[in-house]
């Protein structure tokens, strides 16, 4: 049995981006609790994907009656999707601030671990990678992938502070031997939100002779980021964390160790001629995109690059440092509840508040938060185990993650703070129970057909 969802264009209350355009789609029937009522969904996991904006929504059905193989035909639909691929690449170059071409490039891939992983099979061989522990899987595991190039991949504790990061690295990098060194860093920690010193921490390589990926998945939903205007030599980003779905990615900035590199894939595109002992590889982009391109999925990256301009993301950061600071206060004032931070309350940050909260464990609470009032978050230790663990409280094993973005609402918002401070008081009034390794309610009507 299946039911008709229709859809709506979610506008954020009281948001000064109103007038460009920055609605999401969303479902306008509600969400079902175990109660029998249905709640308007109150999202709070855009940090694992967040939903479609309209103008992406827009440009798909636009690029949908067009779609076909890109690059290879002669029939006029293909040489519309080719048009829209590489007016897509246009764009998010310009929406990351590359540099001249061909000094650097933009590759499509299918998110930042493919980008991070591109690039660990293009550095060159014995290259010496520096990573801090508190990185995303996604730039944390790479470099040491049996596959890698990398020499020697120097992991480093948790900075006490930024200063300490940039001190760090710096002294990793000079310690280093002597030839090609990479430094990998997160624009913003997926778990605390807290931002990073990518700019002084770019200069610092520099100094030492070194080049640096900035992870930047996290932090483009919500701030401009610039490889020009920060000196980084990589940028990677994921489309299903910047409002647009169907699974790309980029890997933008130098080209040199990607054009020296062999492909990341091996197949149609990637070759310029094969012969019947030798092929000759393309040059890039299409030396690292091996095989039919997702077309669908550069358009509506493109079409959300081009929507968050930067004047579009200062205004969005406004409004949402201050739903921010407004659930960092109410979640504050509950008894029980601890945030995790790695610099303190006061650090610069993006909407992200991972959270702990005495005598409810993470997956009890965020199962809770779903069947009982509607609410989203995400429980675990969000594919970064080394950070979250050392950050999390005595006694719990795992947190829960509440991230903000465009659809969010100032009544979202009061509904998560009301909902846990409920469940602190009283407990959960449904019973849960492990169903395919995570817990749900047991009978759990809404799911009843």
């Amino acid at each position: 049995m299946t039911t008709a969802v229709s859809v709506h264009t979610a506008r954020s209350a009281e948001s000064p981006a109103d007038a460009a355009g920055c609605t999401v789609v969303t479902s306008d029937e509600g969400v079902p609790l175990v109660t029998g009522e249905r709640v308007e969904y109150a999202n709070f996991d855009y940090a694992a994907s967040a939903p479609c904006l309209t103008p992406v929504a827009e440009a798909l059905s636009a690029a949908l009656p067009y779609y076909a193989s890109v690059h290879r035909g002669a029939g006029h639909h293909s040489q519309v999707s080719t048009d829209a691929y590489e007016r897509a690449r246009r764009s998010v170059a310009r929406f990351v601030g590359v540099r001249a071409q061909p000094a650097d490039a933009v590759v499509f891939v299918r998110g930042t671990t493919d980008a991070l992983n591109l690039l660990a099979r293009s550095v060159p061989e014995g290259c010496t990678v520096v990573v801090f522990e508190s990185e995303h899987h996604a730039s944390l595991l790479p470099w040491e992938h049996p596959a890698a190039r990398a020499g020697r991949v120097v992991r480093l504790p948790l900075p006490a502070s930024p200063e300490d990061a940039v001190e760090a690295a710096r002294a990793a990098l000079r310690g280093a031997p002597e030839g090609p060194r990479l430094l990998c860093v997160t624009a913003a920690s997926n778990v605390t939100g807290e931002i990073w010193p990518v700019e002084e921490l770019v200069r610092a390589a520099h100094a030492e002779g070194a080049r640096v990926v900035v992870d930047a998945a996290q932090y483009v939903p919500h701030l401009p980021f610039s490889l020009e205007e920060t000196g980084a030599d990589y940028v990677a980003l994921s489309a299903h964390k910047l409002y647009a779905p169907f699974g790309s990615g980029v890997l933008a900035g130098r080209a040199d160790w990607l054009r020296e590199a062999a492909p990341y894939l091996s197949g149609g595109g990637a070759t310029r001629l094969v012969g019947e002992h030798d092929v000759v590889w393309n040059d890039l982009p299409a030396r690292h995109e091996a095989g039919s391109p997702n077309v669908l999925g550069a358009v509506a990256l493109a079409a959300a690059c081009d929507t968050l301009a930067p004047a579009t993301q200062e205004l969005l950061h406004v409004r949402e440092s201050a739903l921010l600071e407004r659930l960092r206060a109410g979640l504050t004032a509950v008894d029980g509840v601890t945030e995790l931070t790695l610099w303190g309350g006061d650090h610069p940050r993006v909407g992200i508040v991972s959270f702990t909260v005495d005598g409810l464990p993470a997956d009890l609470l965020a199962a809770a938060l779903s069947a009982e009032y509607g609410i989203g978050v995400r429980d675990g230790l969000f594919c970064a185990h080394p950070l979250t663990r050392h950050l999390l409280p005595r006694g719990h094993g795992q947190a829960v993650r509440a991230s903000l973005g465009v659809g969010t609402t100032r009544e979202h918002v009061d509904r998560l703070v009301g909902a846990v401070a409920e469940l602190v008081a009283r407990g959960p009034r449904w019973e849960y129970a492990d169903c395919d390794g995570r817990l749900a309610p047991v009978p759990d009507p809404a799911r009843v057909l």
